[in-house]
């Protein structure tokens, strides 16, 4: 599993693949993670095999690939089988090269343990240790899953991919699902497997609070401009990477005009490809309260560069693309440092239903990603359960993109946005 390292990643993704993968066996034993309950005397669940067995989808990764749908995939794209192809095993399991894989370990479990925790060759004795610190098994090839950017950049590499492995616009158009993120959604519907306790606070520190969705957003926006820049973009076709577009600039029905001037900042015309914003409208509102509307400003005025040169050159994109990324660096650092209060939380929640009313964040990705960043941003307000009547309107308008109308959207939103203060 060859990933990305670089400007996206702070200890580098390349780490789970540095040494050996023993397989979830490893991990199963009843005197390890395989037991029934919670173990409420010990510093760990020890549980943890079973939630991920029986709750967590990445379970059921490499079983995905015995499907129908799956077989249809293969067969269109002129592959044997899923089960054995690369560039499905690369993401739907641990596909380690096989000098790093131990005795237990098997490709069906699919994305195991050491998928995200990293290969424990080296730590799977330290970790039970208790006089080894948190810091001295990462040192030994433990990810530091703890670090919500490095997350972020890990979860990334299969839900948006790397230069290394990603889901082509040739990949979908067999019939691979389309592909969305947002971290504090997919943290809050993952099976939780630890507690933030006293204990875990002294082992890794105190969780960042809110600033874990800035810092998402910030790594999934890093990782789209360096895809942009990297040779997934480029191809060695005639055409760049159509995935890297906005899916729905071309697809919906011919007689759904959805084009409008706003949206696009004016830079692209009615009937062209235009690259993805998506990534980028919550930041937008961030930048606007954290900093001033300036800042905020100066981030769509990049962005519209950026879906401007996407209608010139490759040459264009990478230049729009890198100044993208200087931006989101100085703000990644910036942010990360930054301790937001609810106050902040609720205004930048506001800025985002501002943006979305006035029909600047409208195409579906980037309403789908209004709508799970400011139900996410209620969760940690604390007033989601006041809110929940709205959140379940803007729900049903972004539920299904076949039936999705921007107009609707923008209408929706200013009937809500009200309520948010």
């Amino acid at each position: 599993m060859l990933l990305m390292t670089g400007t996206v990643s702070g200890a580098g993704i390349g780490i789970i693949s540095q040494y050996k993968h023993n397989g979830v066996a490893s991990c199963a034993t009843s005197v390890c993670h395989g037991k029934l309950k919670i173990q409420k005397k010990e510093n760990v669940w020890l549980n943890e095999y079973r939630i991920w067995t029986g709750e967590d989808r990445h379970s059921q990764a490499y079983r995905t690939l015995e499907n129908d749908d799956s077989k249809k995939i293969a067969a269109k794209l002129g592959l044997k089988s899923a089960r054995t192809a690369k560039i499905c095993l690369d993401c739907h399991a641990d596909n380690v090269p096989k000098s790093k894989r131990g005795r237990k370990f098997q490709i069906r479990d699919g994305v195991g343990c050491e998928a995200c925790h990293g290969g424990s060759e080296k730590w799977i004795k330290s970790h039970a240790e208790e006089r080894v610190t948190h810091q001295q098994n990462i040192k030994a090839g433990l990810y530091p899953t703890d670090k919500i950017d490095e997350r972020a950049d890990l979860c990334l590499s299969c839900h948006l991919g790397t230069r290394d492995k990603f889901a082509t616009h040739m990949i979908m158009g067999a019939g691979h699902p389309r592909l969305g993120y947002e971290l504090e959604t997919f943290t809050a519907n993952q099976p939780a497997h630890y507690t933030v306790d006293e204990d875990y606070i002294e082992r890794k520190g105190r969780p960042p609070g809110f600033n874990a969705w800035v810092l998402g957003q910030i790594s999934a926006a890093q990782r789209y401009v360096a895809l942009l820049q990297s040779s997934v973009f480029t191809g060695k076709g005639l055409f760049p990477e159509l995935a890297l577009y906005d899916c729905h600039s071309c697809h919906h029905p011919m007689d759904d005009i959805r084009w409008t001037k706003r949206r696009t900042g004016g830079a692209v015309k009615p009937g062209t490809l235009r690259l993805q914003t998506h990534y980028f409208v919550g930041l937008e509102a961030a930048a606007t309260v954290l900093n001033d509307k300036a800042d905020g400003a100066r981030l769509r005025t990049l962005v519209n560069a950026l879906l401007k040169a996407g209608q010139q050159s490759k040459n264009a994109v990478a230049t729009a693309a890198g100044k993208l990324d200087v931006w989101l660096s100085e703000h990644r650092q910036q942010w990360k440092k930054r301790k937001l209060k609810v106050g902040d939380v609720r205004k930048i929640r506001r800025q985002l239903l501002l943006l979305a009313a006035a029909d600047k964040a409208s195409d579906y990705n980037a309403a789908e990603q209004v709508f799970l960043s400011v139900e996410a941003m209620s969760y940690v307000v604390g007033d989601v359960e006041k809110r929940e009547a709205a959140l379940d309107r803007l729900f049903k308008v972004v539920e299904d993109d076949k039936t999705f109308k921007p107009s609707r959207f923008v209408t929706t939103v200013k009937a809500i946005a009200g309520g948010f203060r």
